[in-house]
C-alpha cells in the first residue's frame, strides 16, 4: 500500500558530502513524520534524524551539525543533506515514514529497503 523509494547512497571520501532523498507513494492519506535510521556492521539498527509534517526536527547526538533534514510535502519527499562525512557514518540508511493510508486511517510505520553509504578514509 506504501511504497518507499530510496535512489542514491555509494562510495565518499572521509570529510565530503552526499545527498539522499526518501520518496513516499501508494494509498496515502496523511504522512505524520519522514526520517532515517541506519545500521552499522555490528550494531543495533538507530534513529539517525526525522521531521513531522509541521517542520520539527530531530537529530541524533552524532550527527548534529553535519547532517539536514527537509522535505517537500507535495511530493512526499524527504531529504538528507550529509556534510562532513565521517568513517563511523558508514551504514545501510533505511528511510522509515509514519503515516495513514485510507484503507487503515490510523498511523502505521513503512520502511524502505535501505541503502548503503561507505565513508572511506
Amino acid at each position: 500500500q506504501v511504497q518507499l523509494v530510496e535512489p542514491g547512497g555509494g562510495l565518499v571520501q572521509v570529510g565530503g558530502s552526499l545527498r539522499l532523498s526518501c520518496s513516499a507513494s501508494g494509498n496515502i492519506y496523511s504522512i505524520t513524520s519522514m526520517g532515517w535510521y541506519r545500521q552499522a556492521p555490528g550494531k543495533q539498527r538507530e534513529s539517525v534524524t526525522s521531521i513531522t509534517s509541521d517542520d520539527n526536527t530531530n537529530y541524533a547526538d552524532s550527527v548534529k551539525g553535519r547532517f539536514t533534514i527537509s522535505r517537500d510535502g507535495r511530493k512526499n519527499t524527504v531529504y538528507r543533506q550529509m556534510d562532513s562525512l565521517k568513517p563511523e557514518d558508514t551504514a545501510v540508511y533505511y528511510c522509515k515514514i509514519r503515516a495513514m493510508t485510507y484503507s487503515r486511517m490510523f498511523n502505521d510505520d513503512y520502511w524502505g529497503r535501505g541503502t548503503q553509504v561507505t565513508v572511506s578514509s
